[in-house]
């Protein structure tokens, strides 16, 4: 593995352990060059899936970019980041037991939205703003009363 610090190929695994909810192992390891400690993840991977982007371009899934999405919709919210960590988890699991080998961003977007929305109203909110792309005050407002309107049933 790859040190992030000093980019040196080798590094020694000191500490191996599954994680909270045993979705992934965490390893703890220290570069041979510099020394440096780093914690890597590893995760199971079914198959290769390709994310269709709304302009038709294509990348590969990247489960990181759930990861940082969700973390910014959930700042400062006070959450623990075990359920953020499942969330994620949850998202990637739908998408890997689709079987299909694409997807839409669209959909993804979607699985997020709904997870948020069963964790914090405020995150759900937040992502919703980028996700749809809010362009006025209204939106919000507008967005915001269905999320309390739904809360009341």
């Amino acid at each position: 593995m790859r040190c992030p610090f000093c980019a040196h190929d080798d590094s020694q695994v000191k500490d191996s352990r599954p994680t909270e909810d045993n979705t992934a192992i965490r390893r703890r390891r220290q570069c041979d060059s510099c020394g440096a400690r780093f914690t890597t993840f590893e995760r199971v991977q079914l198959r290769e899936i390709t994310v269709v982007k709304s302009d038709d371009k294509r990348e590969t899934f990247d489960r990181a970019k759930i990861e940082q999405s969700v973390a910014l919709a959930c700042r400062k919210r006070g959450l623990a980041q075990e359920r953020l960590d499942q969330l994620v988890t949850g998202v990637q699991r739908q998408i890997e037991t689709l079987g299909e080998n694409e997807i839409a961003s669209k959909a993804i977007g979607e699985m997020v939205m709904e997870g948020l929305r069963k964790l914090d109203s405020v995150a759900y909110i937040r992502f919703a703003s980028v996700y749809r792309d809010f362009t006025e005050a209204r939106d919000f407002e507008e967005f915001a009363s269905t999320v309390r309107d739904a809360g009341k049933n």
